[in-house]
């Protein structure tokens, strides 16, 4: 592999989970962890944003530490949340010691897994009335990750998604109805009792919630794929010069926007070092960049859009990007999966028709 690779590489790495690890014997610490791994998405104090709000009573009366334990584990498939499988088990349950703190009146919940009984084809009647607008007609969880314009802006948090694995694993059918009955105070989600269900309306509501799962387990089967090459890689018939002008018509032909053409190590050498070899064009498309951002805005640490030239010493030419679609893959979101195959098959096609 040659050396542009690696750097490519190597910032892809830049990408992945992970930290320093605790020391043999050393216990850990929940609030360090919780602020490494956590706090950028729920919050210093647990007070939410892009993620949940963790410190809401109301939350933690229903949601049990086997809850926690098990979201930390597993994440949320297709949504924004990782799992963190890097951590111990003794790393998650100090995490979850950590999250306790906040509310150290509450008196942790235990269930049994027994399934609820209920009607699902009521429950999914009631569920289009009551729950659709914010958890999505499928259940699928409100859009965007927190920032104002990525989500409706009279929704203070995003609705998790019902119809995800690692949701659907955690809570047993007994949290989900606990969750129902009592509603959530400082959210949309007002207790089903108190507007006018029964009990046996919520039970209908929980067993279509949890038929969902086969679904999920076999979307979450699919996600479960061979990692894609982290770099799209052609070999041009052309010289440097020829090759990257080939880029910029393809590029433009591809309705982007050139932004900038460059030397890789532009700025990271003095002058007379640069490997003039070694060309980056930059282009944008703004649509696009708007759309995508929208979706997660961490999708910004790998955009502008970018096509690198090498000449290597025996005079052949490659054309290379990096895999957005592999990108995206560290981010745990659907829509940005969906969104970064599209841009996957828009390099390709710039790749191909530049080395025709």
């Amino acid at each position: 592999m040659h050396r542009l690779s690696f750097r490519l590489l190597f910032l892809l790495l830049l990408c992945l989970p992970g930290g320093p690890a605790v020391a043999a014997g050393q216990a850990p610490d929940g609030a360090r962890l919780y602020a490494q791994h956590c706090s950028a998405c729920h919050g210093t104090n647990g007070r939410g944003g892009v993620g949940v709000p963790l410190a809401l009573p109301d939350f933690q009366a229903v949601a049990s530490d086997d809850y926690f334990r098990t979201t930390i584990r597993m994440g949320r498939p297709g949504r924004v949340m990782p799992a963190f499988t890097q951590l111990s088990d003794a790393e998650i349950d100090a995490i979850v010691r950590h999250i306790r703190s906040w509310n150290p009146d509450i008196r942790p919940p235990r269930y049994d897994r027994h399934p609820v009984r209920g009607d699902a084809r009521h429950g999914h009647r009631l569920f289009l009335q009551h729950c659709a607008r914010c958890h999505g007609r499928h259940g699928e969880g409100g859009h965007g990750t927190g920032v104002t314009f990525s989500r409706p802006r009279e929704l203070p948090i995003i609705a998790p998604a019902l119809n995800n694995i690692g949701f659907l694993t955690a809570a047993p059918d007994a949290m989900i109805r606990e969750t129902l009955r009592r509603g959530r105070s400082g959210t949309p989600m007002v207790s089903f009792l108190r507007q006018g269900l029964s009990e046996q309306d919520i039970d209908d509501i929980v067993a279509y919630v949890r038929s969902f799962e086969r679904e999920a387990r076999r979307q979450a089967a699919a996600r479960a794929q061979p990692n894609a090459p982290a770099i799209l890689v052609r070999r041009s018939p052309y010289g440097l010069e020829e090759t990257v002008e080939n880029v910029k018509q393809a590029v433009v032909g591809k309705n982007f926007r050139l932004i900038r053409i460059q030397h890789l190590e532009d700025g990271f050498l003095p002058p007379g070092r640069v490997d003039r070899r070694q060309v980056i064009v930059y282009f944008c498309n703004f649509k696009f960049l708007y759309d995508a951002l929208a979706i997660d805005p961490r999708v910004g640490l790998f955009l502008p859009c970018r096509v690198t030239v090498v000449e290597h010493a025996d005079g052949s030419v490659e054309v290379m990007s990096i895999n957005p679609r592999r990108l995206s893959a560290v981010f745990n979101n659907e829509r940005l999966d969906e969104a970064c195959e599209r841009m996957r098959q828009t390099y390709e096609d710039i790749l191909e028709e530049a080395t025709l």
